[in-house]
């Protein structure tokens, strides 16, 4: 294999072999079995050996003291960390068709940048200092989105308990006008059946079955007691200007048992919210590595910015920030050759920014050919629980439930099996993701496409995409999403198995496309006997196994389909045209799935 030989000679062997397509060879049989290795082993090398963990841990510390919001200056201020980073890096604002370049592009923030510096909540104690229950200072997150501010020196309201505040009959006779609304509905839904009895604002103590205060194998803690709460919204409403808290176990604990010991009597709160809005732009830094052969074709790697998290997002901020540096840092030296097709990297608002990047950018789209969508990539998983994931382009795991390939706590996403489009993505990302954790033991999973991220505008947009994530995370969304649950070799792990596969999906030639053919057909071969193995056993224990059976026979010919089509799809992987007899022996292995 290439990779025992000094480096230098492998980068050039490799660099003939990837840039030119191997012309001249036999495209019916790759030039060796090892054309894929000798490729990517010294990709990795290069790569790991410039991606640096400690400014990416940086990055986190940094960007997760926001509370992020398109148009805020949290979210700015993380626009212009990372394009000084890249800066240094050696991407010039100045274009060139030739060399890495950075610009940033603005558009009409949907919405408002709300921030806040005061959100306080504290049960008034007449003759005695007030007891805090909920404050910015405490709990960060507490402090729902859209919230207002309050008149200097705060409000004094009564304090109502609803109960769950999701049925009429919560609110049957009580006087709801200028009081704050306590009760275990979500706080949207909360503020708006509270604020249209003339409630000022609400505390929801609403909290998801998977989060957990707990770390993996500590003495459970009674729920009661737990500080965890989960951030979220109110609606915007000028005209009110109402209020909203999301509660902790504890904090709920706390305001319940006060209205306990106060029996008949009232009891009062006293809030204090300093609250900004702004109408801002919101930015997307956009950043780029041209290709050599192919320069208008792209790959888009992309991580958004906004929600206040250290996992959630700074570390899928700071992954591909290290990960832009090293790739241009590792081509600069000469240890990767440049990439054939140019690759696209994005910071930007989750959603809306890649919906807004297409938008603004429809002949590029036209030639985007891959996608990948950085989102929590740096958990440390034994304090999170939170395995590395890679959510998988639409296959049929993702149509069809089974106890083998099981979707994660976020849910099952609405997938059509007739929408289903067979790509080899999938594979070979799982591939070089265990080749890169064959180095550290880093474990890799996978799981059905379940949607939510960026990944699926731009797989809605007909663009090959997947996802690079961690869950069930039992700090999602929490005030405890803080750098201490980041791992900087986790994020090196997820930024340089990212780094390699685009730069593969970049720069293939014949003979790399027809291993990952061969590569692909495999992975095919063996998930169709799994389906066929196990879905027969199920079908023999169904209560109706004639029409299991039929159910089973619709799944496994879906599978065949799906990797036919997969195969095939190695023709969009060269950079370049392709040869007659290289496409007669991509049609031979994917002829194999085709009964």
């Amino acid at each position: 294999m290439l990779r025992s030989r000094p480096l230098a000679l492998a980068i050039s062997l490799c660099a003939l072999t990837i840039v030119t397509g191997a012309q001249g060879t036999n495209p019916g049989r790759p030039e060796s079995a090892s054309s894929l290795r000798s490729a990517i082993d010294p990709a990795i090398e290069a790569l790991w050996q410039r991606y640096d963990q400690n400014r990416a841990q940086q990055h986190v510390e940094f960007v997760s003291q926001y509370w992020r919001l398109p148009g805020n200056a949290g979210y700015d201020r993380t626009i212009d960390r990372i394009q000084a980073r890249l800066a240094e890096a050696g991407f010039s604002t100045q274009a060139s068709a030739a060399s890495p370049h950075l610009a940033i592009e603005s558009y009409a923030t949907n919405g408002r940048g709300w921030d806040h510096s005061v959100g306080t909540l504290a049960i008034a104690r007449p003759g005695r200092a007030d007891e805090v229950v909920l404050s910015r200072e405490q709990d960060r997150l507490a402090l729902c989105i859209n919230s207002f501010s309050t008149p200097e020196g705060g409000v004094t309201a009564r304090l109502v308990d609803v109960g769950r505040g999701d049925r009429d009959d919560d609110y049957a006779g009580k006087d709801l006008t200028g009081a704050v609304v306590l009760g275990d509905a979500d706080a949207g839904q909360l503020w708006r059946r509270a604020m249209a009895k003339g409630a000022a604002g609400v505390v929801s103590g609403a909290l998801p079955t998977y989060l957990n205060a707990d770390a993996p194998g500590a003495r459970p803690t009674p729920r009661e007691t737990w500080g965890i709460l989960q951030w979220s919204s109110v609606p915007y409403d000028e005209a009110k200007k109402g209020f909203g808290f999301k509660a902790s176990p504890k904090a709920i604990t706390t305001l319940r048992r006060a209205l306990t010991a106060a029996g008949t009597s009232p009891v009062t709160v006293h809030v204090t919210i300093a609250s900004t809005f702004s109408t801002n732009p919101t930015r997307t830094l956009i950043a780029e590595i041209p290709g050599t052969v192919a320069p208008t074709e792209r790959i888009v790697i992309a991580a958004h910015v906004q929600e206040p998290g250290a996992n959630d997002n700074a570390s899928g901020v700071a992954t591909l920030a290290e990960l832009a540096v090293a790739m241009k840092g590792a081509m600069d030296a000469g240890r990767l050759p440049k990439p054939g097709r140019t690759i696209t990297f994005l910071w930007l608002n989750e959603i809306s920014g890649s919906q807004q990047w297409i938008k603004d950018h429809p002949e590029d789209l036209k030639n985007v050919r891959y996608m990948f969508s950085m989102d929590m990539t740096g958990e440390d998983i034994a304090k999170t629980g939170g395995s590395f994931l890679i959510e998988r382009w639409p296959d049929p795991g993702a149509v069809w439930d089974r106890p083998w390939d099981p979707h994660s706590e976020w849910g099952r996403g609405n997938v059509q099996a007739s929408r289903l489009k067979g790509d080899l993505i999938n594979d070979l990302h799982l591939t070089i993701c265990e080749l890169v954790g064959k180095r550290t033991g880093w474990s890799v999973r996978t799981n059905p496409y379940e949607g939510g991220s960026d990944h699926t505008v731009f797989g809605n947009a007909g663009v090959p995409a997947l996802l690079n994530w961690h869950f069930t995370d039992r700090y999602y969304h929490t005030n405890f999403d803080t750098p201490d649950k980041t791992s900087p070799a986790e994020m090196k792990n997820v930024g340089v198995a990212v780094a390699a596969s685009a730069w593969l999906l970049a720069s293939a030639g014949e003979a790399i496309a027809l291993e990952v053919a061969a590569l692909v057909a495999e992975r095919g071969r063996a998930r169709v006997d799994r389906e066929r193995i196990e879905g027969a056993k199920l079908a023999t224990a169904d209560k109706d196994p004639t029409a299991a059976q039929q159910r089973e026979a619709t799944i496994v010919a879906a599978w065949r389909k799906w990797y036919a089509e997969a195969v095939r799809s190695v023709a969009r992987l060269v950079v370049g045209p392709t040869s007659p007899a290289f496409a007669a022996e991509v049609d031979r292995q994917a002829a194999a799935f085709v009964q």
